[in-house]
């Protein structure tokens, strides 16, 4: 079960004056899942206008409504083989999305397996989160308990000239619980969950709700 307030703590945290994201990756699509360009920058190098726009992208995954749109998921045993999406995902994260090579085999993973019938594009973020101590003692309340080091994933359609729209789908790895890390779980979003994009946890992410 998400609480929603651990949702709130990381959206909070997704300003222009509180910003935890550092990059940001990606590739478009075409509606047969070819890639049609992509890009691989660090966050706060991006214009003012362009970073509010991709934080407000970012922060659709973590602020939709929880344990309806937003579920947490178990990865299955064959996620953690070798070479698996959890491995995958993990190496992502220790680097920080600067590895274009890994980024290609996410990319290809999710084109094989997504199902929409028009052009799209996927937007991976990078965040560093220090989750401070909650306690009534004041002088300790800046120390952090942990780095949550994050990724957040958003496939949107595209509605222009490489213009996203509000994401269809996407997830959060690994899941923030109780105000911690969790890598044995990957939170999904799907924005109309009366119609999920089941193929995401099934077929890219070897998860099970």
């Amino acid at each position: 079960m998400i609480l929603r307030d651990d949702m709130l703590e990381l959206t909070r945290r997704m300003t222009i004056k509180r910003n935890s994201l550092d990059r940001i990756a990606g590739c478009y699509l075409d509606d047969e899942g070819y890639q049609d360009g992509s890009f691989n920058t660090n966050f706060l190098n991006l214009k003012l206008p362009d970073r509010e726009k991709n934080l407000n992208l970012a922060k659709v995954i973590p602020f939709s409504e929880t344990n309806v749109q937003l579920k947490d998921y178990s990865f299955l045993p064959q996620a953690g083989k070798k070479g698996g999406i959890w491995q995958l995902l993990m190496m992502m994260r220790e680097c920080g999305l600067k590895n274009d090579a890994l980024m290609d085999v996410f990319y290809e993973l999710i084109a094989e397996a997504y199902e929409c019938g028009h052009e799209y594009a996927i937007f991976v973020f990078h965040g560093r989160y220090d989750v401070p101590i909650k306690t009534e003692d004041k002088e300790r309340q800046w120390e952090s308990e942990e780095v949550y080091d994050y990724l957040i994933c958003a496939i949107c359609p595209l509605t222009g000239d490489y213009e996203p729209g509000t994401p269809e789908c996407g997830f959060i790895f690994p899941a923030f619980m109780d105000r911690s890390s969790d890598t044995r779980k990957v939170l999904i979003y799907n924005a109309n969950p009366n119609m999920p994009h089941d193929e995401i946890a099934e077929k890219v992410l070897l998860a099970k709700h």
